[in-house]
């Protein structure tokens, strides 16, 4: 995993979480350590830096850089959905700031020999988790064994690919002749599938597809919502949560949670605009160009 990972909107994060010496803070999503490092900087000596992720490669990069940082830092190899559980372990009771980075790092898509990419022939594997077992769920186990209809619907509504209904039988057809048990095979299906005027746009034919069963192989949505509502409990009052999505799906349950806790007057609303880059840091990382930042600040534990 030598690819680098550059940190989204890194300063606009950091600056929304209002970070003060001493403060206990939690990356969820800690990947090499981009975000984190500028946190732990900001809290000090005194403060405490605690990173999760799924995967052990990107814990192990997050180490080494946070190492170099002033504030202590605890690595926890888990998807933020535990996130409280894994917190309570350690003997953590409260946090004072929580960040969500969502979707997969550069690293992974790029080194991670995981299937994320279509730019790579890669097994299909599509797991967040370095080592899969035998137990965990894989893109793989997808596309072999799920029915055509219910194919469809995991293209429509976590890719919202209009051509779900035609991969899905194609999908089909072809695991009978041969298994599709690699990115580049299942790229030739979807290809197959589809009219060439789709093959020719900007945007890869295969993307909506591979982003659907990236998000199932993961329950990455349901993730999110358990994540939110963990590390919500977590959070002490006038602590504040930062998340950072990717696309439509992962917005609008942010969104929604976001809208629930201001209603309910237990969190006011910090970002009153969506935060996007600025054009300068898209031209310098074009995965960057998609992302949007929320925050709010906890008023009430009621």
């Amino acid at each position: 995993m030598n690819t680098p990972h550059t940190s989204v909107l890194l300063q606009e994060t950091i600056e929304g979480l209002d970070l003060q010496p001493g403060f206990v803070v939690v990356d969820a999503t800690v990947g090499a350590g981009g975000h984190s490092l500028l946190m732990s900087e900001q809290i000090g000596p005194t403060g405490l830096v605690i990173g999760f992720d799924a995967d052990k490669n990107a814990l192990q990069l997050a180490s080494e850089k946070l190492a170099t940082g002033p504030a202590k830092f605890i690595p926890i190899e888990s998807n933020f959905r535990h996130l409280a559980t894994k917190l309570e372990e350690i003997g953590i009771g409260s946090v004072d700031a929580v960040l969500f980075d969502l979707g997969v790092s550069s690293m992974q898509l790029d080194s991670g020999k995981r299937g994320f990419s279509f730019r790579f022939n890669e097994p299909l594997l599509m797991t967040l988790k370095t080592t899969p077992t035998a137990d965990d769920l894989t893109a793989l186990d997808l596309v072999a064994t799920l029915e055509a209809k219910d194919l469809a619907i995991i293209l429509k509504n976590y890719g919202e690919e209009q051509f779900a209904d035609k991969i899905s039988s194609a999908i089909v057809e072809a695991r009978r002749v041969a298994p599709i048990d690699t990115t580049f095979r299942l790229i030739e299906v979807i290809e197959s599938a589809v009219p060439n005027w789709y093959k020719k746009r900007r945007l890869h034919p295969a993307t909506k597809t591979f982003q659907a069963l990236r998000i199932a192989t993961n329950d990455e949505l349901g993730a999110l919502t358990e994540g939110l509502e963990s590390a919500w409990r977590m959070l002490k009052t006038g602590g504040r949560l930062a998340v950072i999505s990717f696309h439509s799906l992962e917005a609008k349950i942010v969104k929604n949670f976001y809208k629930d806790k201001k209603t309910s007057g237990l969190g006011e609303i910090i970002s009153k605009k969506v935060i996007r880059p600025s054009r300068t840091e898209i031209v310098e990382n074009k995965r960057s160009r998609s992302a949007s930042l929320r925050i709010i600040k906890k008023l009430s534990d009621r």
